[in-house]
C-alpha cells in the first residue's frame, strides 16, 4: 500500500508530536560516554535504547548511516532493525545518508532507502545535489511514487560548505538558491506541505536566499554546534513553521537513561514552541 505523501505525514507528526528531529549518531565518543564499547554490542545497545526512549514521542528520528556502516554488514543489520522498530513505534525515519551520483547509481541509492522492498526502507533520505540537481531525478521520482521524502543539501552548517553553496553560477544565481528554487518547483501546489526539503543550517548568520520552498527545512547545528531554538526565527523568517530542528548530541548525551533522553527531547520541543510564539 502506497503511503500518503511524506509532506502531509510530516506536517501531522510535527503538529502532534512537536517540531523536533533527533539523530541516532552512535559515534565512538558517545558510546564511551554511555559506558559502552565501540563495537557491535555497543552499537546495538545504543540504537535500541534511543529507539525505545524516543520513537513513540518525537516526530522524526534521523539515523546517521555512516556510524552503522563502519561496522560492516552486521552494523547495517542493526540499522535495518532500528529503522523497522522506529517506524513501528510511530516516528518518521529520515535516513541521513547524503547520497549523490548519476543515472543508474543514483537510482540504486534511491532504491536502498526509498523502495518498500528494501530492509532499509525509510520515510525520507538526505541527498547531495552537487552533481547537479537533475542528478537527483531517480530519487525524486521514486520518493513521489512511494510517498517518501527527499532532503537535499542546500546551505549546510559546516563553514566549508559555503565554498560551493555560496558560489555564483554563470547566470548570477548562487548555487544554493538554484537548489532551493528547484525544490520549490518539485513542491508546487502540494498541501499542506511538500515532500521535498532542504538542509539549511541553524548556525547561519543570514540565509540570504529564499527559503519559501513549500517544503520542510531540516535545520542541523542546534546544541553542540552553537545554535539554539531561539535563533530559528531570525534564520528562517516566515518559513520557520516548516523547520525541522535537528538535535543529536545535546539529546543523546543524556543516555543511557531512557527518562533523561525523553526529558531532553521534551525540553527542545518546548524551546522551539517558545521561540516561534
Amino acid at each position: 500500500m502506497t503511503l500518503a505523501p511524506f509532506g502531509a505525514r510530516l506536517r501531522q507528526a510535527l503538529d502532534t508530536r512537536g517540531q523536533l528531529c533527533v539523530g541516532i549518531d552512535p559515534h565512538a565518543s558517545l558510546l564511551s560516554a554511555w559506558g559502552l564499547g565501540d563495537d557491535l554490542a555497543g552499537l546495538e545497545t545504543f540504537s535500541r535504547t534511543v529507539v525505545e526512549a524516543l520513537a513513540d514521542r518525537v516526530a522524526v528520528l534521523k539515523p546517521q548511516a555512516a556510524f552503522f556502516e563502519r561496522f560492516g554488514s552486521k552494523g547495517v543489520a542493526v540499522l535495518e532493525k532500528s529503522v523497522e522498530e522506529a517506524r513501528a513505534a510511530g516516528a518518521l525515519v529520515l535516513m541521513d545518508a547524503k547520497r549523490g551520483d548519476i543515472g543508474s547509481t543514483m537510482a540504486a541509492y534511491a532504491e536502498a532507502f526509498l523502495a518498500p522492498t528494501s530492509p532499509l526502507f525509510s520515510d525520507a533520505v538526505t541527498v547531495s545535489p552537487y552533481l547537479g540537481f537533475g542528478s537527483l531525478r531517480p530519487a525524486l521520482d521514486l520518493a513521489r511514487e512511494q510517498g517518501c521524502g527527499v532532503f537535499a543539501l542546500a546551505l549546510t552548517s559546516n563553514p566549508e560548505g559555503a565554498e560551493v553553496q555560496r558560489a555564483v553560477g554563470a547566470d548570477g544565481e548562487p548555487v544554493a538558491a538554484s537548489m532551493l528554487r528547484q525544490l520549490a518547483a518539485e513542491n508546487a501546489d502540494a498541501a499542506p506541505l511538500g515532500s521535498f526539503g532542504a538542509v539549511v543550517g541553524a548556525t547561519l548568520a543570514d540565509a540570504g536566499v529564499d527559503l519559501a520552498i513549500n517544503g520542510p527545512l531540516l535545520a542541523p547545528g542546534i546544541g553542540a554546534q552553537g545554535a539554539t531554538m531561539a535563533d530559528l526565527p531570525r534564520v528562517f523568517g516566515a518559513s520557520v513553521t516548516n523547520v525541522v530542528p535537528s538535535v543529536s548530541r545535546d539529546v543523546l548525551k543524556h543516555g543511557p537513561s531512557v527518562p533523561a533522553l525523553r526529558e531532553a527531547a521534551e525540553r527542545f520541543v518546548g524551546e522551539f514552541a517558545d521561540a516561534v510564539k
